[in-house]
């Protein structure tokens, strides 16, 4: 790790309390009651981010002083990015922050005319009115998905207008950012939330938004997100209208195989014939509308949870076989013919473990 490189261990966006910061901290009922939930419980403050405490006494420091550098914000989705920079600029230019602020999606708009004309043009300007900072801020979220010829124009931009603007880059792999780059920024590193810090949420926002959430419902929830708060509230505003929340209504809400089902498909996988054991998991694929990537990434965990007639090299050509399915299905591939090939891969994984 760099000099320059923060690891966060974790920054959570929470619920806001009412007792902090000078405006309402809750979204009234008349004004955002219909946005997402997402949108409606994100921090707006510093304070509202629940972070190690030198991650966050950094930011302060960084703001206070007006020594803010080019920041480098990377790790998993939902695990508070953008809600953190969104936070430091609110504190850095005041209420009337979106001023002096310039959002983009480097997805959507990424090639080099975006950074020419958009980025260009924003960067070279001087603010008119100071509103608490000399600088003006530009946020370019998934980063990660600028074009390189792009990437390479804004290196020279980031060093010819740093008295105008500054750089935060956002991005879920930094590997696809210019090592130029990155080397211009100070970087802190995402990692997925932790699991009693996502429950306290759930219940919090449960409780706000008067869910009936069930103990085995938080359980699901708390495997199928993987750290991603994003998941967590959009699932969870998913199946708010539901009387009671629990396990089998969220599996059923989200697509994703049930643990009861996947053991049977383990099962016909393992026991089964050929035809037999086709026959059966796509009648449970078209019965439940199970995707199969999610089918995969459940085969994978059982491998970690149960013992399974699979090890060593029979195990490892397993594994590598549906890394190859696995692409297929991303690139367009037919399902059907995708899990004929899953299952003759693992049956001819047993022949292999058998000799």
């Amino acid at each position: 790790m760099s000099d320059n490189e923060i690891d966060t261990e974790e920054t959570l966006p929470v619920l806001p309390s009412k007792n902090k910061g000078k405006g309402k901290a809750f979204p009234t009922k008349h004004d955002k009651e219909h946005l997402p939930w997402v949108e409606k419980y994100r921090p707006h403050t510093l304070s509202d981010l629940i972070s190690l405490e030198y991650i966050t006494s950094t930011l302060d420091k960084f703001i206070k002083e007006r020594q803010f550098p080019h920041l480098l914000f990377y790790g998993p989705p939902g695990t508070g990015k953008t809600s953190t920079i969104l936070a430091c600029a609110k504190k850095l230019f005041g209420k009337d922050w979106n001023a002096s602020v310039m959002e983009l999606n480097a997805s959507d708009e990424r090639g080099i005319d975006m950074v020419r004309e958009d980025i260009k043009g924003f960067a070279s300007t001087r603010k008119l009115f100071s509103t608490g900072s000399e600088f003006k801020l530009v946020i370019l979220d998934e980063a990660d998905g600028l074009t390189n010829i792009a990437q390479n124009a804004l290196r020279r931009i980031v060093e010819d207008y740093a008295k105008n603007v500054r750089f935060c880059f956002i991005c879920n792999n930094v590997q696809r950012l210019n090592p130029a780059l990155q080397s211009r920024c100070t970087r802190f590193r995402f990692r997925p939330l932790k699991q009693d810090q996502i429950r306290s949420r759930i219940e919090e926002i449960a409780m706000a938004e008067n869910v009936n959430i069930t103990e085995n419902g938080i359980q699901a929830l708390l495997k199928l997100c993987g750290g991603d708060m994003r998941r967590v509230l959009n699932i969870l505003q998913s199946c708010s209208s539901r009387d009671v929340i629990d396990e089998t209504v969220i599996y059923n809400c989200t697509g994703y195989p049930h643990p009861n089902d996947m053991e049977s498909i383990m099962n016909s996988l393992a026991n089964d014939e050929f035809s037999t054991a086709y026959s059966k998991i796509k009648i449970f694929m078209e019965n439940l509308s199970m995707s199969l990537n999610d089918i995969i990434t459940e085969v994978v965990n059982y491998f970690k949870i149960y013992e399974f007639p699979l090890s060593g090299e029979a195990l490892a050509y397993f594994f590598k076989n549906l890394r190859s399915i696995e692409h297929n299905l991303n690139t367009g591939g037919n399902s059907t013919i995708q899990l004929a090939a899953l299952i003759g891969a693992y049956k001819n994984a047993l022949k292999k473990a058998d000799k």
